[in-house]
């Protein structure tokens, strides 16, 4: 872990607490490229952590365990290790027991990410045939994006192979679950295309959405499932309806390329990171530019925005309250902002770092870098207000413009559509 650039005054901004790390041994003449951690990932019911560990390496670790190793102080960090699903499937039988896993998934591992069914959830395929999964039980599934276009599905509980996906022509860069439990997976791949995949039809490929005119990076899907964003080489922030697989708008108001993206927790706002050193937040029904979080002071140019500079921006992450949002630049610093606030609440160093998640209670932030290691931090404290808390109930179910349709102050339209934070 790297101590903090010179250029960062210590005494202004509060520091992050340094949780633990988990560390990839390298060989002696281990090339260097294809050690990257490119993707960190907690399950949606906070039992496993994984990650790309280099080369052709997946780690699934149980979260608990993790935490029992960081030795944490439970007034600090919440006991997300028991915050699960129900242990019980259809059957009355327990579910298997959490056990650490390395999945060698036969090239470059690009892209991961967590998939669990919902046993009520139905697929949009008709006349479906189980093969692979069993009706009425739950399932926790990872998906791993190769550097071979593949995509390969594995059981996390016994990292057995499940499907094995192949129509992309080029490196699967990031996968992304439908969070409503149906099992509907979006891939983004440098081959321009984001393909949708429906794993309860054995893999059945549903659609190809198009539109990119470069290398798709990233795609995340909105907390209900209804819409996708997809960002990639280019200024352009796409973004699709997923019930009638179309585009919808995009965005527009970077200067370089876009690599990450993700919805608040409630809908209602869309950050997505750049090249170009900021993090925008949006309002993604009307496509407006909420908040910008700068990464170099004063900002560049619109010349140096768009090429080369130490303060690329290379990933972003909301965190569950809301509030708080984790970027990752080039300038070996993590930023945690507050929306409420211009200026990040806290830092943390790291070198070389790509890649950030927070855990699934927000307690923890966990960053891969280019060495295949993982490190963690403490997400700073937050206690939401009560407003806050009304407004993401609502946001929830309410759009921007039904918003606007309330017979409310204009001042309270103006604080649920997030104009006055």
């Amino acid at each position: 872990m790297a101590s903090f650039p010179d250029f960062v005054n210590k005494n202004e901004i509060a520091k992050s607490w340094f949780v633990g790390e988990l560390l990839t041994p390298s060989a002696p003449f281990d090339q260097k490229s294809g050690r990257e951690t490119w993707t960190v990932s907690f399950a949606p019911d906070s039992s496993y952590f994984a990650w790309s560990q280099g080369h052709r390496i997946v780690r699934l670790i149980p979260w608990s365990q993790c935490l029992n190793n960081f030795m944490l102080d439970g007034n600090v960090i919440n006991n997300v290790g028991d915050r699960r699903l129900s242990t019980q499937n259809s059957d009355g039988q327990q579910k298997n027991i959490p056990r650490e896993h390395t999945i060698d998934c036969g090239d470059v591992v690009w892209g991961l990410a967590f998939g669990s069914s919902v046993p009520e959830k139905q697929s949009r395929c008709a006349n479906i045939e189980w093969h692979r999964f069993k009706f009425g039980q739950d399932q926790l599934l990872l998906a791993t994006g190769l550097n071979n276009g593949r995509i390969k599905i594995w059981d996390v509980y016994t990292g057995k192979l499940l499907l094995n996906l192949m129509d992309h022509t080029e490196v699967v860069r990031d996968l992304t679950f439908a969070p409503d439990g149906s099992l509907i997976l979006v891939s983004a791949s440098r081959d321009k295309t984001l393909r949708v995949w429906d794993l309860k039809d054995d893999g059945n490929m549903i659609k190809v959405l198009r539109g990119h005119q470069s290398w798709v990076y990233c795609s995340a899907f909105s907390p209900d499932s209804s819409v996708l964003c997809s960002v990639g080489a280019g200024k352009a922030v796409f973004l699709w309806d997923m019930d009638t697989y179309t585009m919808i708008r995009k965005l527009e108001g970077h200067h370089n390329d876009v690599v990450s993206c993700e919805f608040s927790p409630d809908g209602a706002l869309l950050a997505t990171a750049s090249y170009d050193t900021r993090v925008l937040v949006w309002d993604p029904c009307t496509g407006s530019v909420l908040l910008e979080f700068g990464h170099l002071f004063p900002p560049p140019s619109l010349i140096f925005a768009g090429g080369e500079n130490d303060r690329w921006v290379r990933s972003v992450s909301f965190c569950r309250d809301g509030q708080s949002i984790a970027s990752i630049a080039d300038d070996r610093i993590i930023r945690f902002w507050n929306i409420e606030q211009k200026s990040p609440q806290a830092i943390a160093p790291l070198s070389n770092g790509l890649c950030c998640a927070f855990s699934i209670d927000g307690s923890v932030l966990a960053a891969g870098t280019r060495d295949g290691s993982v490190y963690f931090w403490a997400t700073p404290r937050i206690i939401s207000s009560l407003q806050h808390l009304c407004r993401m109930a609502i946001r929830r179910v309410m759009s921007t413009d039904e918003v606007k349709k309330l017979p409310v102050p204009d001042r309270v339209v103006d604080f649920l559509s997030y104009r006055i934070m």
